[in-house]
């Protein structure tokens, strides 16, 4: 199988593991205290009446806390089943069914948020989604994304499990596990020098472990 082909298959897997949790994916919420502090923050820098995306905004899980803040939020998901329980808790003036690397917004946003969603894009993909994401904002917004991290261990015993099985797999990604069929983990050089290549600076950032996971937080400032 050629990288391309492969890649496919675990985007559509990706989909169809979003889409089968779905109904109940509220029912058992992960731990989200630091990224409801960093969305926060993030809703601090939009002026009065002002726009965000939430993007993907599975099942639109901080919807609630954009509408609070006096903020209309649009939301995109290439899950259908996500989309239809953010859909349910009708506050979003937009939703849109669309994967990251599909995005087409032109500077119709204050501020973007990109949660628990970065591990599903393989590397090649990564400057294409970042440079949508900075399209999408208006010039000097702000962007905050999470970035998920894991032990090199775990890094290498996949890659060498998948190599051994002829997968064109590249260091980092991981497709068993807890990992909705795909998660790529660039680590904290590559994903700076990919801001950085893009004109995105890092306002702030952070690190916590949270539900077993490192998650990277960071504050980007569009150009």
């Amino acid at each position: 199988m050629d990288r391309q082909s492969w890649l496919a298959e675990r985007r559509s897997a990706v989909v169809a593991s979003y889409d089968r949790e779905a109904p109940d994916f509220d029912e058992h919420p992960y731990p989200a205290d630091t990224q409801q502090e960093w969305v926060a923050r993030l809703l601090r820098t939009v002026p009065a009446g002002g726009t965000v995306l939430d993007a993907p905004c599975g099942t639109g899980r901080y919807f609630p806390m954009v509408a609070a803040a006096g903020l209309r939020v649009a939301g995109v998901d290439q899950s259908p089943g996500m989309l239809a329980q953010a859909r349910a808790r009708d506050i979003a003036y937009s939703l849109e069914r669309t994967a990251l690397q599909d995005l087409s917004y032109a500077g119709e946003f204050d501020a973007v948020m990109t949660i628990d969603a970065m591990e599903n894009v393989p590397p090649e993909d990564w400057p294409a989604v970042l440079a949508n994401l900075r399209r999408a904002v208006r010039p000097g917004g702000l962007i905050y994304m999470t970035v998920e991290d894991v032990g090199q261990h775990d890094v290498q015993q996949a890659f060498q499990d998948l190599s051994s099985r002829g997968l064109p797999a590249v260091l980092g990604e991981i497709t068993e596990g807890d990992v909705a069929g795909y998660h790529y983990y660039p680590g904290r050089e590559r994903t700076v020098g990919w801001f950085a290549a893009e004109g995105l600076a890092v306002v702030d950032e952070g690190y916590k472990q949270e539900n077993g996971w490192g998650y990277r937080h960071f504050l980007l400032r569009s150009p």
